[in-house]
């Protein structure tokens, strides 16, 4: 299928509503970063957490049943427990950081393994960690919601600050600004690192998921009670809010936008992803998983085996989506017809998808341990690496889709080289 003409422009048939999209034209690095001058934050005091212990269920027979292939170039061992996120440094991609349950938070060098500093202090398991738009502050957060920022050349700590239990954390795409969810429905923003703060107000549930849009100016925040909302982040206010019949039935687990911003789409534990136009707030169409095949009723003392969207995401040089679900399935959507193309079987639930920035590969991780790339026009696997002991939590690619980290419950992380001279 060739691409839509024009930059981001999509073509929708039938009654469904035909969506302008907007072209904003993105702003210079400069412009962004004195947008966020302007924006007015206020000294706000830390809350204290709800300590909560944080438990795992071991998986018995999992790691019996992993393969003892190891397709890695590289492991890095000193986690003492299960590592659950991962970045690469967005400059030069030679840098990673991890964060586990051990408490611990590293950063390292991709290319050997070789630690270059502990994030050290935190007394919850790492959930979030991610370096800034130029690489030179690393953020780590803890599910009691301490967060820290280290600036990565000095190796210091510059910033820190105590919330509620933390969802989820991201940086802005061009400023020193961070951006966090928490269990109590807030969302805050702080400049790094003097720590001028703001806080966004949601509904009385957790802010299950995030994501600042590309114009820097708007961030949407997913919610626990299936309701969607757009932030305005220089006003703090609410651009639009999708609850009801526009929002979902159940808990949010996703967002991602497109390139330019236009577009957003939403996943949740419903199974439904929903696309919406971010200019006006309306739902441009619906995505429903229906299942490959009937499942048998569970016995007595067996649970209903569920489904939902684990992770989605925008490819690049197509108009096509692709949905991971727990139930193991990949769907690739086309945009242009609002149908789907082509659906993708794992053996085991996906936790994780991401795309190549500028071709039509998408990479996907599973419970099962294994990295594998699609390719999105013909539905077909092109490779997969194993090397894990265990599920994979969370994993990164590089810009030029030449290695992918990976990092899971096996207490490892792992660097796959993945170039393909074909491709």
């Amino acid at each position: 299928m060739e691409p839509a003409e024009g930059p981001g422009a999509l073509g929708f048939h039938g009654d469904e509503e035909i969506i302008e999209v907007v072209e904003l034209g993105p702003p210079g690095p400069d412009d962004l970063a004195d947008e966020m001058e302007d924006v007015d934050f206020e000294d706000e005091g830390a809350e204290e957490p709800d300590a909560e212990a944080w438990e795992t269920e071991d998986d018995e027979g999992v790691e019996d049943s992993m393969e003892a292939q190891d397709d890695s170039e590289v492991t890095f061992s000193l986690h003492s427990a299960s590592v659950f996120c991962v970045s690469l440094d967005p400059k030069t991609n030679t840098l990673a950081v991890t964060g586990g349950e051990d408490d611990k938070a590293f950063v390292w060098r991709v290319s050997d393994g070789e630690l270059l500093f502990e994030c050290s202090g935190h007394k919850d398991s790492v959930t979030c960690a991610g370096f800034s738009h130029d690489s030179v502050f690393v953020a780590t957060g803890d599910m009691s919601g301490l967060i820290k920022v280290w600036r990565v050349d000095t190796k210091e700590e510059v910033w820190s600050f105590e919330v509620g239990d933390l969802e989820w954390m991201e940086w802005h795409p061009q400023a020193h600004v961070l951006l966090a969810g928490t269990a109590d429905g807030n969302s805050w923003m702080w400049k790094i690192p003097s720590g001028d703060c703001k806080t966004f107000q949601g509904p009385a549930c957790p802010a299950t998921c995030g994501r600042i849009l590309p114009d820097g100016k708007r961030a949407v925040v997913g919610y626990e009670d299936g309701t969607m909302r757009i932030w305005d982040l220089k006003q703090g206010t609410s651009l639009h809010v999708l609850k009801g019949q526009d929002g979902h039935q159940d808990p949010l687990t996703c967002v991602a936008s497109n390139q330019d911003g236009s577009l957003i789409m939403t996943g949740s534990v419903d199974c439904h992803t929903k696309l919406v136009n971010s200019a006006t707030g309306k739902v441009v169409c619906v995505f429903k998983m229906e299942s490959v095949a009937p499942k048998a009723p569970p016995s007595e003392g067996e649970e209903a085996e569920s489904n939902s969207v684990e992770s989605l995401g925008f490819c690049n040089v197509m108009p096509l989506a692709a949905v991971g679900y727990l139930d193991g399935t990949l769907a690739i959507y086309d945009l242009s017809t609002q149908s789907l193309r082509h659906k993708c079987q794992h053996e085991s639930g996906i936790v994780q998808l991401l795309w190549e920035e500028s071709s039509a590969v998408v990479y996907t991780c599973s419970l099962d341990g294994a990295v594998r790339l699609w390719d999105a026009r013909s539905g077909k696997m092109i490779s997969e690496y194993r090397g894990h002991s265990a599920e994979i939590l969370d994993f990164a690619v590089n810009k030029d889709a030449s290695i992918v980290v990976t990092t899971s419950g096996d207490h490892q992380a792992k660097v796959f080289c993945v170039q393909c001279p074909d491709r």
